[in-house]
């Protein structure tokens, strides 16, 4: 069978605003390394799949971004969504498409926006998650816990194991059910369990059989795919791609309901199964996440300035991107504080989560130069 992968890159920009807008979210800054995170991952993949193979789910915007950052994915690989319905509907349609151009495919469902340190490890892992997939069920890597996320999803399994279900270095388990984001007391409890891992987003089944669990447990995404399919036969997607199939499907996919592919087909499923794995993961989902990536200073802040003084000051972050302007903090504690051209963000760590509420307001006020 033919590995493929699919890469999501979507995104809104709202997460690590000022430093991620509309027109440039997190998957294209250089936020982790001197790579974009998008660069990274493909790179990453790269020592698996070969190019032809890796395909790209994004927004019509992002065109030119995506071209100058990955030169090597060829343009009908690029799969433009008409408009934002979720996981599920990205993963279904981008599936139909490269059902058409891979035959026989297996594809790994990757975010184009999280931090992977273990390379090796990860893509080890996913070998095994390839070799795995083979058989007619779901593949999903799992993160092993460090410590109480509240803000991660988790996947619970069974303990019991097969032995025909491990190698040397990795064991699949059967998912007993995804749960959603705890409070601190339940992810405590998951912790100590031990059967409970942290939900990665990032799944590896066939092209085909995933097609066939959205189908069977999502009844409106069924007749839409369907109706899409019959649109797909009359073209020749080799040379029919980019905007034209965008447009072309478009007035079927809006008919998509909004919801995840975890909410649509997990939760649904008897088919999932997991790997755990260490692969020094981190969703970097918030500008609180940097402090679990970054070194610290004498007193735990991340400081990315090239001037910045400080007394009593802890715990904060501290993101300068105009580098002749000097930040100065006195008391604070647990600070968040980007500052941009065209912008300043001041929050409290634990408030970083809700940057989306703040732009809201702004762009309620129709202040555009942000």
């Amino acid at each position: 069978m033919n590995k493929v992968a699919l890469i999501m890159a979507g995104g809104s920009g709202t997460r690590f605003w000022p430093l991620s807008t509309s027109k440039k979210p997190k998957q294209f800054l250089d936020l982790v390394s001197e790579k974009t995170m998008i660069k990274e991952m493909v790179d990453r993949i790269l020592k698996l799949i070969p190019s032809e193979n890796i395909f790209i789910s994004t927004n019509i915007n992002y065109l030119k971004i995506v071209k100058e950052e990955l030169p090597q994915i060829p343009d009908r690989n690029i799969i433009f969504e008409p408009m934002a319905r979720d996981t599920a509907a990205c993963i279904g349609y981008a599936a139909q498409i490269i059902d058409k151009l891979v035959e026989n495919s297996i594809m790994a469902v990757l975010p184009s926006d999280h931090l992977i340190e273990k390379e090796e490890e990860f893509l080890k892992s996913l070998e095994f998650a390839f070799e795995a997939a083979k058989e007619d069920r779901i593949i999903t890597l799992g993160i092993r816990p460090v410590y109480p996320e509240t803000g991660y999803g988790y996947i619970e399994y069974i303990k019991k194991n097969k032995k025909s279900e491990k190698n040397d270095k990795f064991c699949i388990y059967k998912v007993k059910r995804f749960r959603e984001k705890p409070n601190k007391e339940l992810a405590e409890k998951y912790i100590e369990q031990g059967n409970f891992l942290w939900n990665s987003g990032m799944f590896i089944w066939k092209t085909k059989f995933i097609l066939s669990e959205i189908k069977k447990h999502m009844e409106s995404h069924k007749f839409v795919l369907e109706n899409i399919e019959k649109l797909l036969e009359k073209v020749d997607l080799k040379k029919f791609y980019g905007k034209k199939l965008s447009d072309y499907v478009k007035d079927e996919f809006k008919n998509f309901e909004k919801i995840s592919i975890d909410f649509g087909v997990m939760e649904h499923t008897k088919s999932v199964n997991v790997i755990p794995v260490n692969i020094g993961w981190n969703d970097v989902g918030s500008f609180k996440s940097l402090g679990d990536i970054f070194s610290k200073d004498d007193c735990g802040n991340v400081v990315k300035s090239k001037k910045f003084e400080k007394i009593e000051s802890e715990g904060n972050i501290i993101i300068n991107k105009e580098n002749d302007k000097i930040i100065a903090t006195i008391g604070l504690e647990d600070i968040v504080i980007v500052n941009t051209k065209d912008a300043l963000l001041v929050c409290h760590k634990n408030k970083s989560q809700e940057i989306k509420k703040i732009l809201s307001k702004i762009e309620k006020n129709k202040i555009k130069e942000v």
